[in-house]
């Protein structure tokens, strides 16, 4: 999978990429912003300077991110108009307890808090349900998605593994689609190339079971199988990078079962 937005390119190219990516059409697109085709058009194939308010208006409406957005800037000779705070700067410290508390406070159930390439930044007392049998190489620079999939991680634990496996790398791909980041694409590449042991069974079936709302992560514990859903919540207003990208991933018991053996841990 190859997905990459090339800074260096001319603004008009970028903007076309992006449109482009979103699947829309010059008229769609120019109608949404308030300007005309012909003017659009102009901008993308660089007969018109497309202003910085223009900028951000077209990238506002292709949902392009805030780290994207200066990008397009810088191409077009503006400067960028988004901050990115280093995660441990004294000004994100009430952000950072803020996610701090709230993925402590899910205990016993597990709780991560990962950036944008899922490199878990905090994590709950009870997510030790999920790393207690993984290799300790994988939590020297812990990535979620590398934990979750690779064959010495909780890919033998995970009882449903092929549909937790298409969940989780529909979320990469999709991820990779939107931001156009070279280092989410790669990661997808790495995590979809993992062997993994299909063997065709029911409980391995991509087709939802009846009833079932979401797509369970079921866990192989102490001769049970421990069933969780969950639940990821982000900052609702950041005007910051780095808060834009920080996401809290929050596991949830899916039966009583789960429920009782957490609370006993």
């Amino acid at each position: 999978m190859t997905t990459t937005t090339q800074t260096h390119a001319p603004i008009g190219e970028l903007l076309r990429t992006w449109r482009r990516r979103r699947r829309r059409s010059q008229l769609d697109l120019a109608l949404d912003v308030g300007i005309s085709t012909r003017h659009l058009s102009f901008v993308e194939t660089g007969r018109s300077h497309p202003s910085r308010e223009m900028i951000l208006r077209l990238s506002g409406e292709l949902g392009v991110g805030m780290r994207e957005s200066n990008q397009l800037l810088l191409a077009a000779g503006y400067a960028p108009v988004y901050g990115e705070t280093e995660l441990d700067a004294p000004e994100l410290a009430p952000m950072r307890r803020a996610v701090r508390d709230v993925v402590r406070g899910h205990d016993p159930f597990p709780a991560l808090a990962v950036d944008r390439h899922w490199t878990v930044v905090e994590r709950s007392d009870g997510l030790s349900l999920f790393l207690d049998e993984i290799d300790p190489a994988l939590l020297e620079e812990p990535n979620a998605m590398r934990i979750a999939m690779h064959p010495d991680g909780m890919q033998p634990q995970v009882a449903n593994y092929t549909q937790w496996r298409s969940h989780l790398l529909a979320d990469l791909r999709r991820a990779a689609d939107l931001s156009g980041d070279p280092v989410i694409a790669d990661l997808y590449d790495e995590c979809s190339s993992y062997p993994f042991d299909d063997d065709g069974s029911e409980e391995h079936d991509l087709v939802p079971a009846d009833g079932e709302l979401v797509t369970p992560l079921r866990l192989r514990h102490d001769g049970q199988i421990l069933t969780f859903f969950g639940i990821i919540s982000s900052f609702g207003t950041p005007r910051d990078i780095t808060l834009s990208e920080l996401a809290i991933e929050s596991f949830f018991p899916a039966d009583d079962v789960t429920s009782e053996a957490l609370r006993k841990r």
